[in-house]
Formats: C-alpha cells, structure tokens, sequence
C-alpha cells in the first residue's frame, strides 16, 4: 500500500498532535523516580506500518527537528501498539517502494515505565542499543530512554556506590561547593558507630593483656596481622559488590563464591604467612614465628570471607551491599583479627 504526499503530511500532523497530548500526560504523570518513567523522553520518530521506506525517509526529514534521535525509529498500528523498529542506514539501503514491515525488525527489545533505571542501563549497555523504547501498561509507546541518558544513570550509580564504599550518607553533590556543614553531616554518622564498633577491637587487647605482658614482641605484629585482614576483606567485598551491581553475581552463587574465595583466601594467606615467618624469627624466635605465621593465614581466610559474604548478606536483607565495602568490612575484620591472634598465642605460649 501507498500513501500520497498530503496523506503522508497529514499523518505526520496529527502525530505531531498526539506527541503534544503525550508530552501534557506524561507531566501530569508521577513516575516514581528511578523508574524508566521517570527517566524516559517522549520525542521520538516514530513511523505508520503501511509506509513504504521512500515515504519513512519524507516523514522523517519533517519531524527530524522535533525528534530527540532519528537513527532508529519505532513503526506502530493505529492503536500507537509498537510492531518493530528500523534503522535510518536500513531505510536508506531499502528499495523505494519495499513496505517498511518489509525492512523494520520485529524482535524487539523494550522496558516497561516501571522498569528500574539500573535494568535500563544494563539492558542498553549488554545489547549495544542508541534507545530502548518504553511501553505503558497497555503495552502502548509512550517514550524512549537513549543511551545517553543510561550513560547518566551509569554515572549516577557508579558515584553513589563510592560514596556509599566509603560510608558517606548519600551524594554530596558538588564537592568544591559543598559546606563544612553538609560534609560533616554526611560522614560523621558511621564513623561514630565504628568508633563503637571498635571497641570490640580494645576489648580483644583488654582481654589478652597477660598474653601481651609476658612477650611484648607480639604488639610488634598486632597492626601488620589486622591490617591484612582488614585489606583482604576490603578486595573481596569490592569484587562482590561490583560482581551484584552489574548482576555478574546473583544470591544463588554465594556458596559456590564461598568455596573459591576459600581457596584464593588460603593461597594468598599462606603466600603472606611466610613473607612475616622470617620477620617473626628474628624478633621473638621459632614460637613467635609460628603465632604469627598462622595467624596471617587464619585471619586473611576470615577477612576475605566476611568481605565477600556481607554484600550477600546486604543484598539479602534488602540493603544496599555497596556499604559493606570499605571501613566496615575493615572494622568487622580488625575486631576479629585481633581475637584470632592473640587466641592463637595463648594456646601457643600456653598462657
């Protein structure tokens, strides 16, 4: 079928019509932020089924002003239900009279409003797409989210998680603008609560003080066994927290992760535990060697374990597993790093 150049302009018209009536529903409506609804634009090419691709190229040169991209465009029914979508290089590379349903793609990958922006961006970046069209409960073409606007969510995300890494409430927006106020009030609140948490740590050395007293050479390596602990732990929840991010990881694989990250753990421990070997036979001789050579390993094999376990247990929980990266996957590990030391030298030294 054929259309005549006033019909195709009178089409384009009336789509130029129903874009504005859209544009006026889609302020009226309240898309929960970080939704697809929320994120998507409404200027769109979009093109009738019946069309052949000499008369998709005349509708497109007329609404390319208005259009946000005419790279890729969607084809619909008269009910605004979306049937495929075309490329402008297949357009042009068609023959002038082939019907569009001939060219268009019909596989089409879409989101719905509701679709968090996240799954938006993923679905954008795994499948290369310039736009991924966005659908209405009725499954009617209501806007499109373009990869630049994945590109900001990206960005968005990506600078949230390293604030969250770190263990700063939200965003700070600016940091050049920012207040000493806002600053303060955006970081002092979890390093009071391991202020506390660290506690437990000066508990441990409270409660070992007769261990310490009679060989003071084990304070010696008291930071450089926790540090350890706490910097294999802070690996192990990065590469967990990016693996859930990016969905390379789901919950299901937590076991089979705890039984990989044992071995790396125990490799890296043991690597570790005879670099401190020699560093301890020459400050307290063969026992002190020994304590600090099995504490490295014990405690770099608990530290990577608990990094990697607590974004599973996060995620679990409904948090968001990014803040177990970072201080507190370092405090949870010093604290523990400290009992499995000096436990270690008592059964050792028989104190």
């Amino acid at each position: 079928m054929h259309y005549s150049p006033d019909f195709v302009e009178a089409q384009a018209n009336q789509r130029r019509a129903a874009q504005a009536r859209r544009d006026q529903l889609l302020q009226s409506q309240r898309h929960p932020a970080g939704t697809a609804g929320a994120l998507m634009i409404s200027h769109y090419s979009s093109l009738d089924s019946g069309l052949s691709a000499s008369q998709a190229i005349d509708m497109l040169r007329r609404e390319a002003a208005d259009a946000e991209t005419i790279y890729q465009s969607y084809v619909l029914d008269e009910q605004r239900n979306l049937l495929g979508t075309v490329s402008l290089r297949e357009l042009i590379l068609a023959a002038p009279e082939a019907a569009i349903e001939q060219v268009m793609v019909r596989n089409i990958i879409s989101v719905s409003v509701h679709t968090l922006q996240e799954e938006v961006a993923r679905l954008i970046r795994l499948h290369d797409l310039l736009a991924v069209p966005v659908l209405d409960d009725d499954g009617c073409l209501v806007g499109l989210v373009t990869c630049d606007e994945a590109l900001d969510v990206v960005v968005e995300e990506a600078t949230e998680d390293f604030h969250k890494g770190a263990l700063i409430a939200n965003h700070v927006g600016n940091l050049r603008d920012a207040t000493l106020g806002l600053l303060y009030r955006k970081r002092v609140l979890w390093l009071v609560l391991l202020v506390f948490g660290n506690l437990f740590s000066g508990a441990g050395i409270a409660a070992f003080e007769e261990t310490i007293a009679a060989h003071i050479a084990l304070v010696f390596f008291l930071p450089l066994l926790v540090d350890s602990g706490g910097n294999a732990g802070a690996q192990s929840a990065t590469l967990m927290v990016r693996g859930l991010a990016t969905g390379e990881v789901v919950m299901a694989d937590w076991l089979r992760m705890l039984g990989r990250e044992c071995g790396v753990a125990l490799a890296l421990g043991a690597t570790m535990a005879v670099a401190v070997a020699s560093l301890g036979m020459l400050r307290g001789g063969a026992d002190i060697a020994f304590i600090v050579a099995s504490s490295m390993l014990v405690i770099v094999l608990i530290g990577s374990l608990i990094g990697m376990s607590l974004p599973f247990l996060l995620s679990r929980i409904n948090l968001d597993p990014a803040t177990a990266s970072g201080p507190l996957v370092t405090s949870v590990a010093d604290a523990v790093g400290v009992l499995i030391y000096f436990g270690i030298a008592s059964q050792v030294l028989d104190i």
